[in-house]
């Protein structure tokens, strides 16, 4: 399946005492490109809570850092569907700046009913549109 990459810039607020990316903004970075690559099939997720009551929630991550980034520094974030069942998706994602990766993991996203907050099938335009757009370029 095909990788959806998205920029980001270190700013001050994600460096710790160290001057490095604080661990756990690493996650906040995985997030934005999820979200943008929704964004890019045409999907807006408070969309998804008013017209189809789901909402995307992470269930698990495992995570490797391998490098530190500092701050101003322009990274890529990818995010690629590697797994697609019925109510979750487990994405694999880089972090890299130029061709040093700094960060990997792997995040399972479960989708669940906003209002009872338990498991939901993703509705069947929505899955059938991120197996189609994972294996296209965007």
């Amino acid at each position: 399946m095909r990788d959806f990459v998205w920029p980001v810039r270190v700013y001050y607020e994600d460096t710790d005492a160290g001057g490095v990316v604080f661990y756990a903004n690493y996650l906040k970075f995985f997030e934005r490109a999820r979200t943008e690559m929704l964004r890019a099939m045409g999907y807006e997720q408070d969309e998804l809570i008013a017209n189809e009551s789901i909402i995307f929630v992470v269930r698990s991550v495992q995570i490797d850092y391998l490098s530190p980034a500092r701050f101003n520094e322009q990274l890529q974030v990818s995010a690629k569907v590697s797994l697609a069942k019925k109510a979750s998706l487990t994405f694999e994602q880089v972090i890299t700046r130029g061709d040093d990766v700094l960060c990997k993991g792997s995040v399972r996203i479960a989708c669940l009913d906003a209002q009872t907050m338990r498991p939901k099938a993703i509705p069947e335009t929505l899955f059938r549109a991120i197996l189609e757009h994972t294996r296209n370029e965007y």
